[in-house]
């Protein structure tokens, strides 16, 4: 089996540990702003950009304010939570990330970071695990692109920033269902689903996927003749 040129990953759950800080913020967040939502209504959005999440959340609030402010004013108290819980409980890579990246790097396969999160708050995480400054190949952010997950825009837009243009050549990995459908839109060969993160493998199996795994520490053992050698 050929190897990949480029693995795109997602974060928090995927490569960066998530022990309740997103889904606790965003709930806190809607309660803050009039919607009383759910574990399970949170667990249906995980993955897409927040922005979008909270737009068809807030819609069905009855209020007198324009949507779109609403929107950002929920988004910025969702920053501030998220930010909160992090800098409560630290910022810790998925045990076997950073050696997987290294793998990677020691065999001239590029890798990309990608995410539903807003450049500040992606520069935070990373800056917290000291992952900026060309740690990646690029670093893809809601920010950048017209649609969030699961369009394939994030994926795309990394391909294009590491000049890679057959899917066919690329890899993505991620913890929810929106990675796995997203990666299917895209085309990519290998669209490979961890259940280290919000989605459970009862879940992850019920999408396109061509691997899951239990975390990103497993990800080098899909290409054993790259192990070997």
């Amino acid at each position: 089996m050929s190897l990949p040129a480029l693995v795109i990953f997602d974060l928090a759950g995927t490569t960066i540990e998530d022990s309740g800080q997103v889904p606790e913020a965003f709930l806190a967040a809607l309660l803050a702003h009039g919607v009383e939502a759910t574990a399970e209504t949170v667990d249906g959005i995980r993955g897409a950009s927040k922005r979008e999440a909270f737009t068809h959340l807030l819609a069905a609030v009855s209020d007198e304010r324009p949507l779109a402010a609403r929107v950002e004013a929920a988004y910025v108290t969702f920053q501030r939570e998220l930010a909160g819980r992090f800098g409560a409980r630290g910022v810790h890579a998925v045990h076997g990330a950073v050696e997987t990246f290294a793998w990677l790097r020691a065999r001239g396969i590029r890798f990309a970071l990608n995410t539903g999160f807003d450049r500040d708050t992606t520069h935070l995480l990373l800056g917290a695990l000291s992952w900026l400054d060309g740690f990646a190949d690029a670093v893809i952010c809601v920010d950048d692109v017209a649609h969030g997950r699961p369009e394939p825009d994030l994926i795309r837009a990394a391909m294009a920033a590491t000049g890679i243009d057959a899917p066919d050549r690329v890899a993505n990995v991620g913890d929810t269902a929106l990675d796995l459908e997203a990666a299917a839109r895209a085309g990519v060969r290998w669209n490979i689903g961890v259940t280290s993160g919000a989605h459970r493998r009862e879940r992850l199996e019920r999408l396109p996927h061509t691997h899951l795994i239990a975390s990103v520490a497993e990800l080098p053992a899909l290409w054993p003749e790259a192990v070997e050698g």
